[in-house]
């Protein structure tokens, strides 16, 4: 198969602990960009997560999300209703600043 150049560029500081990675590996640089593209072309997608910083704050928030829920359902919680949370979080503050002044008086 004929060959072709590709020419990237990028800051000096990445270029440098790239190469340094790829040494690592037993590969050069232009293994790894190889290997890399190869991977793209037949799974016909980028071989890891793509996204930007909002993306992954949104995507952090709903997996927190569901965390919560999945400990709610274990804890039998799941089907409290606002005004329940509400209390509950009512009760919390109360006996934390009640603790917080038992600890200053």
């Amino acid at each position: 198969m004929a060959q072709t150049a590709f020419t990237v560029r990028m800051d000096a500081e990445t270029k440098q602990k790239f190469d340094e990675l790829c040494k690592d590996f037993g590969m050069s640089a232009n293994t790894a960009f190889n290997v890399f593209a190869r991977t793209v072309v037949k799974r016909r997608r980028i071989p890891f997560e793509v996204e930007s910083e909002e993306e992954a704050v949104l995507r952090r928030g709903k997996e927190a999300v569901a965390a919560i829920r999945a400990k709610a359902v274990l804890n039998g919680t799941a089907d409290m209703s606002m005004e329940e949370i509400d209390e509950e979080i009512r009760r919390y503050r109360e006996e934390k600043k009640a603790s917080s002044s038992k600890k200053n008086g």
